[in-house]
């Protein structure tokens, strides 16, 4: 009997997955890490040659079954290390950054990352790994870039592409379908209620998207204003305590008045905040174990106290109950056999929702997290993003705005990704927004 862990991806990679075949582009994390003086090229190369053994070092090999559960195998790569040919000046780094986020990542043909070095005018460079939201959310990431740093080389146990004969890989998928019926049965009732209340909703919207897309295919993607900043985290956590909350509240705090300054706000004058939900344990392979709270508050009350926004993510997370639940498998469940314009529909409808502000604090990072080529970074970033989003589609999600932020090196580092329908969308707005934003909390921080 084999000893190799399950390499089948779990029902929310997979809806991932076919999330991204469906809609035709790609959710992409970035970290960026800038060298003022000198970095080690050698250094980089190595980290490089590390990710292939981390959580990132991986690719979906499809079922042969039209309903099967894809797999994780391994990955051949990598490619060298994209390092531009001319220097930049340092206060151009963005837009390099911006530019690399349209290189092409895939999940299942590769490559499933990308590392970038922008050489600077008078010295140092910039860093830049992106990689698939689908290959690892934003945890795995930070997880991979310190066992590459560090050299450790995690046997994951996944096989190489291809190892199974087309026999072998029907007998095994189909032995999974069978497992997974009582999985499915519990959520066929509750399914078939809610096709039948979404379902003149299903088709109308599902061509509305569909013409939409059409109309939007001769368009280019938008290059999303995009800020970063970092702040002392001393700072940070001493305003979180004196307004009552704590520092990840803070940062929801933070980002309501962003997205209050920013228009995206319901009727009520209340904010909605979008926040993702690890449920990451150890060992864990899963790319994106997660799930995630939506929260309801004054955005005048939260430069004033956080307690009531505290209570209400508390409550929030009580009632997300275990993510493991029966129901929630039950639903899971029917991932594979969810048709292509059903996904599109699940996916626009949560543009109904009105306008989330997005919140994703991926928390505390090791130091070894800021040591790419062996050595400290100056600047850190983190930012998250799909790739192949043009003009119509974000007046069809009625805008976009996202905070993300880690804590490294005694410093709060975030970012603030943000388009609404109707602004100028210039990064020279957002930057005036975002230092409202802090001052609402008698806080400084330094921006680019």
């Amino acid at each position: 009997m084999s000893n190799l862990p399950d390499n089948t991806l779990s029902y929310v990679d997979q809806a991932q997955f076919a999330g991204l075949r469906a809609l035709g582009r790609w959710p992409v994390l970035h970290y960026i890490w800038i060298y003022e003086n000198d970095f080690d090229l050698d250094g980089l190369r190595r980290f490089h040659r590390n990710l292939q053994h981390t959580l990132l070092g991986r690719l979906i090999e499809r079922s042969p079954l039209p309903f099967g559960r894809h797999r994780w195998v391994t990955y051949d790569g990598p490619a060298d290390i994209e390092i531009a040919v001319s220097e930049r000046r340092r206060e151009e780094v963005w837009d390099w950054v911006d530019e690399r986020s349209f290189l092409p990542i895939d999940p299942e043909l590769g490559p499933p990352w990308r590392l970038g070095v922008q050489p600077l005018v008078g010295g140092g460079a910039a860093v830049a790994l992106a990689f698939s939201h689908v290959t690892g959310d934003a945890v795995a990431g930070a997880m991979s870039i310190v066992a590459a740093v560090d050299g450790a080389q995690h046997q994951l146990g996944f096989p190489p592409p291809g190892s199974r004969s087309l026999g072998q890989a029907l007998r095994e998928d189909l032995a999974v379908t069978a497992r997974s019926v009582r999985d499915i049965s519990t959520a066929a009732s509750a399914s078939s209620s809610l096709v039948r209340e979404e379902q003149i909703d299903l088709t109308t919207t599902s061509a509305r998207a569909g013409s939409r897309m059409r109309r939007s295919a001769h368009r280019r993607p938008v290059v999303m204003p995009r800020v970063f900043g970092c702040i002392d985290a001393k700072e940070w956590d001493t305003r979180a305590r004196a307004l009552g909350g704590t520092p990840n509240v803070l940062l929801a705090g933070f980002a309501t008045r962003v997205g209050y300054r920013l228009g995206r706000v319901g009727g009520d004058g209340r904010a909605m905040v979008w926040i993702p939900v690890s449920h990451r344990t150890e060992g864990d392979t899963r790319a994106n174990p997660l799930s995630s709270i939506f929260v309801y508050c004054n955005p005048d009350e939260v430069t004033q106290d956080l307690v009531g926004l505290r209570a209400a993510v508390k409550q929030a997370l009580i009632d997300l109950g275990d993510p493991g639940d029966t129901a929630s498998a039950g639903a899971e469940a029917l991932t594979p056999f969810i048709p292509k314009f059903v996904l599109r529909r699940l996916s626009n409808s949560q543009f109904k929702l009105g306008k989330p502000i997005g919140c994703s604090n991926v928390g505390a990072l090791p130091e070894a997290a800021n040591r790419p080529d062996g050595s400290e970074a100056d600047f850190f970033g983190i930012r998250g993003g799909e790739a192949e989003l043009t003009e119509s589609i974000l007046e069809m999600m009625g805008g976009h705005n996202l905070v993300s932020a880690a804590t490294l090196r005694g410093k709060v580092w975030f970012s603030v990704a943000s388009w609404e329908v109707g602004r100028a969308n210039t990064k020279a707005e957002l930057i005036e927004v975002v230092g409202a934003a802090l001052d609402d909390f008698g806080l400084a921080a330094t921006l680019e």
